[in-house]
């Protein structure tokens, strides 16, 4: 919004660097933050009058849950996704395409997270919105977002998949392309809600993740950048940036409350829109593999849980001491603190490693 004051404006240098995409994403970062600061414990201080019992804790889950986590109320998600929709709308270029693509993803994932959490603390029950009725709804969406990404792509670039590294080669997934962006969309929803498990534990990787594919947004969306890296050029994406710089500072704002021990958690509501929201710029900036790279710590999350299902109902017997992942270490003894900190560490070089695809020349 801010952006059409240089339509107003005589030329000067101040009204200028808001055609900056950088300037702009600067200021939707601290715009974002301080949203997150004003408004967090007054949230919080809500949240807890409506949801007396908090976010019901797993009976069959680590011990230290029910002793530290109970009475936590959830729904925090709701001051990310405020701060993240508010600076996106006032630092962004709102005749963007792509910006109203990754917007609608964030808030139709985040409403069927609102739901689930709505139904989970009412019914004082950790069962919610039942799976099929989420992932149904989650597609829906999802499939709608891939059809107006194949509009907003490049005729070169429409139903192609493009892979790391290897610049000039294209996959031609024809009409798989949308089934295929459904796919990453939802999957990348579901992998962060089930990382979303530790205090702390999902928002950082989930901010790597994004100022990572913040960066491969603004480099596609530039000639010259495509050009000197060898990329294919999505004309647009670079305002995306602006996006991702409003999650990293929600995120932040966040993050204050929610660092352990936690006084609120995301909940569905935020796991689900942000998981899905990194999903679609992945499928925007055709870098869905990539996107595999830099989330790989939402991968291993959700194989664990894969492949411990499978495993359980073959032979009766777990491979791991409880999934997801992360509460297999804390079953073997692991502090939680340890195993969030030890994940961060981990999705920071698996960021290093996406990074390092685009392959500088």
């Amino acid at each position: 919004m801010l952006y059409w004051l240089t339509a107003f404006s005589d030329g000067g240098d101040f009204f200028n660097l808001f055609r900056y995409i950088t300037f702009r994403a600067g200021g939707a970062f601290f715009t974002a933050l301080i949203f997150g600061f004003l408004f967090g414990r007054p949230l919080i201080n809500l949240l807890k009058r409506k949801q007396r019992n908090g976010q019901p804790i797993r009976d069959d889950g680590p011990e230290s849950h029910i002793l530290t986590k109970q009475g936590t109320p959830t729904m925090g998600g709701v001051l990310i996704l405020g701060a993240l929709i508010f600076s996106t709308l006032l630092w962004a270029r709102l005749d963007n395409g792509f910006v109203w693509i990754v917007l609608a993803v964030t808030v139709g994932f985040g409403a069927i997270g609102f739901v689930d959490d709505y139904a989970k603390v009412t019914s004082n029950s950790h069962a919610g919105l039942s799976a099929r009725i989420r992932l149904i709804i989650g597609f829906i969406i999802a499939g709608i977002a891939g059809y107006f990404a194949t509009i907003m792509h490049p005729d070169a670039l429409v139903n192609q998949l493009a892979l790391p590294v290897f610049k000039d080669t294209l996959v031609n997934l024809g009409f798989m392309f949308i089934p295929f962006a459904m796919f990453v969309i939802v999957g990348a929803a579901n992998s962060v809600n089930l990382t979303d498990g530790l205090d702390g534990l999902a928002i950082m990787p989930v901010m790597i993740a994004a100022a990572t594919l913040g960066v491969i947004a603004y480099a596609v969306g530039r000639v010259d950048f495509t050009e000197y890296l060898g990329l294919h050029y999505v004309p647009g994406t670079g305002e995306l940036l602006i996006f991702m710089a409003g999650l990293i500072g929600g995120g932040l704002g966040f993050l204050w409350y929610n660092a352990p021990p936690a006084a609120v958690f995301m909940g569905d509501t935020g796991s689900l829109a942000l998981g899905g929201a990194l999903g679609t710029i992945a499928v925007l900036t055709k870098h869905e593999l990539v996107m595999g790279i830099v989330g790989g710590l939402f991968v291993v999350e959700t194989l664990s849980v894969i492949i411990q299902v499978l495993y359980f109902k073959k032979t009766g017997k777990r491979v791991f001491l409880m999934a997801p992942i992360h509460h297999h270490f804390e079953k073997k003894g692991w502090a939680e603190p340890q195993i969030v900190i030890r994940f961060w560490i981990i999705s920071l070089i698996l960021a290093m490693i996406g990074l390092a695809t685009l392959k500088v020349r």
